[in-house]
């Protein structure tokens, strides 16, 4: 294996990393898109080192296929402000990104993928349901729910695992989280700037709206190529019962994996599910069965080029 510093063109510039197997001759690649907020090519956020990017470029080298992933606008190498991005901008990033890793000429053009984790795949949907010739779609940790609706259903999962006293001190202020977030969601679709404050915090004002209004099943009943989604069975940011939403959207050849114990940062947790357990998990490396799994589809998908 070997890593190339690449620069995707176009405003701003993304800077990124080709990981390239012991190969010669172009190979089949796949196109790494992370999740939300400051994340880096690695997945990597400032409090939260969550490396799913960096794990997957190197199965699939190991596997024999090529990749690329890239920091996000605002964070590493890539200039701008991640909170000033919306959620278009971050499609039209990675459809940038796209046109840059097919015309590599260690790539086969014709078979380039498509892979996102959670906000990433809804980025990895969005642009291959633009016609984007892609061989295939990998969706990990992805929502089929709208926006708005997903964000509720998480503040009723996550409610519950907080810990004792914050939910004490919840039921004695008589704050209801999901009403609360539904404020919020109110106040933020109020404005038209791309950053705003809400109560007292700068947030990603223009991505939340876009989020907020994003139904993800419109993208992926666009989609004709062969999919591949895995989603943890202790999940709290999106539904695992997705899984079934996009088995009957995708009009193409669709597999499921539905995980046992995995959550959203694809690493597996004993016990009640959990965000409280995250930091303890992130200690561990990306779950090796969801890599062997994403590995062995691309590989297998990889194989019959794109149809002209």
């Amino acid at each position: 294996m070997r890593e190339v510093a690449v620069t995707v063109p176009g405003e701003p510039p993304l800077a990124g990393t080709l990981t390239l197997p012991d190969a010669t001759g172009p190979v089949p690649a796949v196109l790494l898109a992370s999740g939300s907020g400051p994340v880096d090519r690695d997945s990597d956020h400032p409090r939260a080192r969550l490396g799913v990017t960096r794990a997957l470029a190197h199965a699939l080298a190991a596997g024999g296929l090529a990749s690329l992933r890239y920091d996000k606008r605002g964070v590493g190498g890539t200039p701008g402000d991640w909170r000033r991005a919306g959620l278009h901008d971050n499609v039209d990033d990675l459809a940038r990104a796209h046109d840059l890793l097919a015309a590599r000429p260690e790539v086969d053009g014709d078979r380039v993928l498509l892979a996102g984790h959670s906000e990433g795949a809804l980025l990895a949907a969005a642009v291959a349901a633009r016609g984007v010739p892609v061989a295939g779609v990998v969706l990990l940790s992805a929502s089929a729910t709208p926006g708005d609706e997903l964000l509720r259903w998480q503040a009723r999962q996550i409610g519950p695992t907080l810990p004792a006293p914050v939910r004490g001190l919840l039921r004695l202020l008589r704050t209801d989280l999901e009403a609360r977030v539904a404020a919020n969601h109110e106040r933020i679709r109020a404005t038209t700037t791309d950053v705003a404050r809400v109560g007292g915090v700068r947030v990603n004002a223009r991505w939340t709206r876009e989020f907020l209004d994003h139904d993800p099943r419109t993208d992926l009943a666009r989609l004709a190529v062969p999919v591949l989604a895995v989603t943890g069975s202790k999940d709290l940011q999106v539904r695992p019962g997705d899984l079934a939403v996009v088995a009957a959207a995708v009009p193409g050849p669709v597999e499921t994996h539905l995980v046992p114990d995995l959550t959203h940062t694809l690493r597996r947790q004993p016990g009640p599910a959990s965000l409280r357990a995250y930091r303890g998990e992130l200690r561990r490396p990306v779950d090796p069965e969801v890599l062997a799994v994403v590995v062995a589809w691309c590989r297998r998908t990889s194989t019959v080029p794109f149809p002209s």
